[in-house]
């Protein structure tokens, strides 16, 4: 049995999911052969899923999305592999209190995480993106990487995005020049654009607090960025900001291919490469995914999905486990997963659900393995 399942967040990690849907399994099928493979698709968890595959952990203090420092995480493996999550050092969890700053929160830290990797001799960089505070274009992370970002005046623009309105001239000369030795993979579920109506400030400036004269302003703003950085570097700047991946995690994917060079790949594909999945699913009969809600959103590029096409492809079978279920069963069976077994049809309140998530995800597995394996 192979356990290839992505957190459920708010209540458990990858790596508690598998552990509790072991112990589910070996209660109805004592002395189980049981793997596990705790997975990511790029976005929050993929640090911690790299660290469960073996990768070691790397700590630096860096700025938070307010300018607040934060402690960030970062797993590099021996052969100079490291995983950089933006949301460790940009993600909405660093803002104080909770409170959001569309306009102004930054990806400053993330350009400083960036560094860390560099210095700790990382040769490849697979730089997963998502749940970000930011709709900075990218502008804050290239800035800590060492480009310039100037006004009419030659001061520096503020952070984050709604100062970009104030950006006259752009200067990447100045980068890391260990970037141009480094090879980035931009791992990431979102294919939209950097602006326009399916653009980051448009699509998920909302769940970062922006309102309609915020996405505006975003808006505008991150098209004036990539004028001025297509007079700086010419006609690619203006070819990037149209290209899937731009819009990922508020524009950082901009920022990464025009000044990180970074080849972007969907998330779940790099990082089942990363985490040793392959090898993993040559020695597997059956495969368990899962995620914290199996919707929509599953079946375009999240960890279930892409766990599920590849086992299917090696011709195994697939189920799944989940906090709640979403998708009717013939969205599962296009998917090539079997069967899902749903925590909240064991305990239909959510906040009791959330609370008792590892002993019910138990009760699942061991109804699973009851279903398929007795």
């Amino acid at each position: 049995m192979l356990i290839a399942a992505d957190k459920f967040k708010g209540s458990l990690t990858a790596v508690e999911v598998a552990e509790h849907v072991t112990a589910g399994l070996r209660r109805a099928v004592p002395g189980l052969d049981v793997a596990a493979v705790p997975v990511a698709d790029g976005g929050d968890g993929t640090v911690a899923a790299a660290l469960a595959a073996g990768f070691t952990r790397h700590e630096a203090r860096v700025t938070g999305p307010t300018g607040a420092p934060v402690t960030a995480t970062f797993a590099l493996r021996a052969d100079g592999t490291a995983v950089v999550e933006m949301a460790e050092a940009s993600g909405l969890q660093h803002l104080p209190g909770g409170v959001f700053a569309p306009l102004t929160a930054t990806t400053y830290g993330t350009g400083e995480l960036l560094l860390a990797a560099l210095d700790a001799g990382t040769t490849s960089i697979v730089f997963g993106v998502g749940g970000s505070a930011t709709t900075d274009g990218g502008a804050g992370m290239l800035a800590a990487l060492g480009a310039r970002f100037l006004d009419a005046d030659g001061q520096p623009v503020g952070p984050g995005g709604g100062p970009l309105r104030e950006l006259a001239t752009a200067d990447l000369s100045g980068l890391d020049p260990r970037l141009a030795r480094t090879e980035i993979v931009l791992a990431s579920d979102v294919d939209n654009p950097l602006t326009g109506p399916k653009g980051a400030p448009a699509v998920y400036g909302p769940q970062k607090g922006a309102d309609q004269d915020d996405v505006a302003t975003l808006d505008a703003a991150l098209a004036h960025y990539a004028e001025v950085l297509e007079r700086a570097v010419g006609p690619k700047a203006a070819e990037y900001a149209l290209a899937p991946g731009a819009g990922a995690a508020g524009g950082i994917g901009y920022g990464a291919l025009v000044g990180l060079d970074a080849a972007f790949r969907p998330g779940i594909d790099v990082m089942l490469d990363v985490l040793g999945f392959g090898p993993a699913l040559a020695k597997a009969t059956f495969v368990i995914t899962g995620e914290g809600s199996l919707d929509e959103q599953t079946l375009h590029g999240k960890a279930p999905a892409g766990v599920a096409a590849a086992a299917r492809a090696a011709g195994l079978d697939v189920v799944a486990v989940c906090g709640r279920l979403q998708l009717p069963q013939e969205a599962l069976d296009r998917a090539g997963i079997r069967r899902a077994y749903a925590l909240t049809d064991l305990e239909s309140d959510p906040a009791r659900c959330m609370a008792e998530a590892g002993p019910l995800l138990e009760r699942a597995a061991e109804s699973l393995a009851r279903d398929f394996l007795v």
